[in-house]
Formats: structure tokens, sequence, C-alpha cells
């Protein structure tokens, strides 16, 4: 689908460069606003560009509040709107479903932030055998996971690590600027202001949870591998990186075994997934389940900041931090 997708696209674009020289120019998704017109695939997404665009940009998310951003389904009229925009910010494989409408409607650009160098991105494996850790792996670990039988996939979830969101900040940035270059300034003064702040809670973090008592999360899902890595945690996640997924009895035991050798006084959910599997297992162990957001989707009220300063505060509590 990435080579069909890039192809669409790249003759989205060179119609688009004849029609330039031809057509109406009210055709134009932005002209009536003048602003640069952006698709965002979900919330993180939208939050960034939002930041780094302010009032020169019209972004619309993709994923309406309150569904999960895996399960995305697009209405005929969110298809028609894609080839309206200026630029599709999105997550290759994250949301099948927004790749086969861009397919159908091609916008004027797009941008796979996945594909931003320097990102590096954590593998997974899709039943929850999520091990990430701050450190890089030894030859030995390594040569286990390529000797394993489980499937590894691309982790997704970066904006958890707000180092690696300033990564996405500054490509967003790069991209107005060559879009909108008349506006580039402003672009980059944006970026500027908005990376202050990352770097203001990477700090809170790092100092946050410096000292701990323990230092592996237990999760429902494997949305946390990014935060783990970042900050020297150990995430173990009962599912895998879908929240959809189904543990299986062996792993739950696993998961069961570790959390009660290490101490582990709360198991994880999330806010837009099922709280089942992880309140049963709180209740089998005897401790205590909480909420620990994934910031796939966001609720009115919140932002990216607020969520992830809940997060440091449940994190802390859980972990016994001092």
């Amino acid at each position: 689908m990435k080579m069909t997708f890039k192809v669409a696209l790249a003759l989205s674009l060179s119609s688009l460069l004849l029609a330039s020289c031809s057509s109406d120019p009210s055709d134009s998704a932005d002209v009536e606003t003048g602003k640069l017109s952006v698709v965002a695939a979900f919330y993180p997404i939208e939050f960034v560009a939002s930041a780094i665009g302010g009032d020169l940009v019209s972004i619309e998310n993709m994923t309406p509040p309150g569904v999960e951003p895996h399960d995305l389904e697009l209405t005929p009229s969110q298809v028609s709107r894609l080839s309206e925009a200026d630029l599709l910010l999105y997550a290759e494989g994250f949301q099948p479903a927004l790749e086969e409408a861009a397919i159908q409607s091609p916008p004027g650009e797009s941008v796979d932030l996945l594909a931003i160098p320097g990102l590096n991105l954590l593998k997974a494996t899709e039943d929850g055998h999520n091990h990430s850790h701050s450190h890089s792996h030894s030859d030995e670990e390594a040569k286990d996971e390529e000797d394993s039988d489980e499937e590894m996939v691309n982790d997704p979830h970066f904006w958890l690590d707000p180092k690696r969101l300033i990564l996405v900040a500054n490509s967003i940035a790069k991209k107005f600027s060559a879009i909108d270059s008349d506006n580039a300034q402003r672009y980059e003064d944006n970026r500027v202001a908005f990376v202050a702040e990352l770097n203001s809670l990477d700090q809170k973090y790092a100092i946050g949870l410096k000292t701990c008592e323990r230092r592996m999360i237990v999760t429902s899902h494997a949305a946390f591998g990014y935060l783990a890595n970042a900050y020297d945690l150990e995430q173990e996640s009962i599912a895998g990186l879908s929240p959809d997924s189904e543990p299986t009895p062996k792993r739950l035991n696993e998961i069961s075994k570790e959390a009660k050798a290490d101490g582990t006084t709360t198991i994880f959910f999330e806010a837009l997934a099922s709280p089942k599997l992880a309140q049963t297992l709180a209740d089998d162990l005897k401790i205590t389940a909480a909420v620990l957001d994934p910031l796939e989707g966001i609720s009115e009220g919140q932002t990216y900041f607020s969520v992830m300063e809940n997060n440091l505060a449940a994190l802390r509590t859980a972990l016994s931090c001092n």
C-alpha cells in the first residue's frame, strides 16, 4: 500500500500543478481563508501542527474526540475533504482507513511522520512483548529478537517522548515554511516557543522519575514504549500495540508473575479503551488500577501538556518516586 499511496500522491501533485496554471483560483481550498489547509490524522499530530501553524493554518483532525484512532472510519465528506487539503500529516500503518482514503482523494502533499530522519522508531510485537528501555540493546539481545518467532513491527507512539516530538515539530515547521514561504519566520517563531515547552516537559519527567522505588510499568496495551525508553523505565503490557488485541493465558500468567516479583502497585489502563483486563488483573493481584493516557485522543478541556503532567503524577504514585 505504501507504494500505491506515494504513486497516487505523485499523480495528484502533477494534476494540481497543471490545474494551477489554468483553473480559477477559487478552486483552491485555502483561497477563502488565506490559510494553509492541513489535515491531521489524530490528536497529537493536530496539536503539534496547531502549535506551529497558529492562526496561519486551518487544521482538521480526522479522528473525532472520544474515538480510538486505530478504529477510525471516515465519512464520505471526510474523504472528499482530503483532496482539498494542502497537506496531510499522518503516521503510516497506524490508521489504514485514512491511507486508503488518501489514495481515493489525494491531498496536495503528505508527510509520513514516522519517516522523519532521526526519529529512531522502536520495535514491538503485536502480542504485547514490548521491552523498551532507555539503553541500547546489546548484540545478544538484538540476536534474541531476530531469532524470535514473534514479528516485530514499528511502534508508532512517538509523541509520548517529548524529545522525539521536538523532531516532529521541527519537521512540520520546515514543511509549513516550504509550502507557505511568506510566513516562514512566524512558523519558526512558533516552533521555537513550542520546543521550549517540550524541553521543559522533558525536564519535569527526567527529574520526577529519576528516583523511584520501581522502574517497571504494567499497561493494558503496548503504547508506552517511547516513554519508557526516554526515562529509564520498563514497559510490560497485557496486550499488544493494538488496544483491541487479546492476550493469551500464557501472557496473562507472565504479567502476573512479573508484577508480583516487582512489587507492582498499579495496573494502568486507558481512557479510550476498555479497562476490563487491567481491572481484572489488578483485582487478582489485590492492587490498584489507574489511568495512563496514551494521548491518542483528547477530552474537552485537556491538552497534550495537561495530560502528560497527569501521566507523570500517576507514574510517580505508582512507582513510589521521591
